[in-house]
């Protein structure tokens, strides 16, 4: 049994938007009052601000999100040991296997017992969704939402064999990975429910989709969904980025800023106890284009300069290819194992860009040391001060 739980959002005052970057970034989560106005979430913030002039922006504190999440995750801990996060918010339960631990309960008891539990810890509400897989327990977790004039009450549980009567309710657009451009497809054809797609011969499906597509459209609408529910025992990734207040068109800035990216991503990862193999560097044109630049090194890596060196070298790249004014910039590490799990050192060639010498590690954590006791800005590279030697 599946279970899908986030945060109910920040519906509580009137015309509220939270998002990141100021009026320059983009919609986290908007109230149901501003969503009357046609703001949605992803959406830029100052889009948002011109369909809802009245909103308030609040910026999302995004260490205190990351703390309130380690605790919900804590708490969800205790009801079952298979807890996956899907998101810094979102998780599945994997609840089969415990009717016994919860004396044949009703799934929806537990499910408000979990609730609960979480307010009590964290001061937070959150809504349940319940079903026997993930796609069911994803949709159902909109419904259990407490929106106004729904009645809702946090928790709503698709029994066993009601799961295509309850996806049938719902609208092709409610359904993940079924997009815009793949419901004018169907549209085009006159099919613009689920009810319609249910209607639709398989034969023809095929004809007008492919084989494929109508394979996965016809499991979707009957809410059959094979993806499993785990426990992920190490993050995928992890990074910053940074939405500027006003466009930055010049190299110099954009390297400055690139630093202090990295210097946070590195310092992050070093704090976790991980190593990291991919480098991604991502930039946002002034045109909301956004792009992202990769590179895979040979061997696990902690240390700022490799890390700094190789994120240069993929900025260079991105910039090269489109050299325009940029809104938003960002640097992440992917490819995460536990910082024992590869200990492989280069014993030559320390100076090179892609191979991690024992000398940056030690250098590393001496930083990281400096830092924890005068501050996150108390050593910084020679480019972001302005200084390149010595002072004398």
């Amino acid at each position: 049994m599946a279970r899908r739980i986030d945060p109910e959002g920040a519906g509580r005052s009137k015309l509220l938007i939270v998002g990141g970057g100021g009026t320059r970034g983009v919609v986290c989560s908007a109230s149901y009052e501003t969503r009357a106005f046609g703001v949605r979430s992803a959406m830029p913030t100052a889009r948002a601000l011109r369909l809802c002039p009245g909103a308030m922006v609040v910026p999302v504190p995004m260490r205190e999100c990351g703390r309130l999440s380690r605790e919900i995750h804590q708490v969800l801990g205790q009801f079952t040991p298979i807890v996956q996060a899907a998101s810094i918010d979102e998780w599945y339960l994997d609840m089969g296997g415990t009717e016994a631990l919860y004396h044949g309960e009703p799934l929806r008891d537990t499910a408000h017992r979990i609730r609960s539990a979480v307010i009590a810890a964290t001061g937070l509400t959150v809504s349940l969704g319940g079903g026997t897989n993930r796609l069911v327990a994803k949709l159902a977790v909109e419904r259990a939402k407490p929106k106004p004039g729904t009645g809702a009450d946090g928790v709503f549980i698709v029994a066993p064999g009601d799961e295509a009567n309850f996806v049938a309710t719902l609208s092709l657009a409610d359904l993940p990975m079924v997009g815009p451009r793949f419901r004018e497809r169907l549209e085009s054809r006159g099919v613009r429910t689920i009810r319609d797609v249910l209607e639709t011969p398989p034969d023809t499906l095929r004809r007008w989709l492919g084989e494929r597509a109508a394979t996965w459209l016809e499991r979707r609408v009957r809410g059959v969904d094979a993806s499993d529910v785990h426990e992920r025992g190490t993050a995928r990734s992890t990074g910053h980025e940074e939405t500027f207040g006003t466009d930055v068109a010049d190299d110099d800035t954009l390297g400055r800023e690139l630093v202090h990216l990295a210097s946070r991503v590195t310092h992050d990862l070093r704090e976790r106890g991980l190593m990291a193999r991919t480098v991604t560097v991502k930039l946002r044109d002034h045109d909301f284009k956004t792009r992202n630049a990769s590179r895979t090194l040979p061997h696990g890596v902690i240390s700022d300069r490799v890390v700094l060196a190789t994120a240069h070298e993929l900025l260079a790249k991105l910039r090269r290819a489109r050299r325009v004014p940029a809104r938003l910039l960002g640097v992440s590490l992917s490819g995460l194992t536990e910082a024992d799990g590869e200990a492989q050192l280069t014993l030559f060639d320390e100076g090179s860009p892609v191979l991690e010498s024992d000398k940056d590690r030690r250098l590393s954590r001496a930083i990281d040391a400096v830092r924890s006791k005068f501050g996150r800005d108390a050593v910084l590279p020679g480019r972001v001060t302005g200084r390149t030697s010595r002072p004398r």
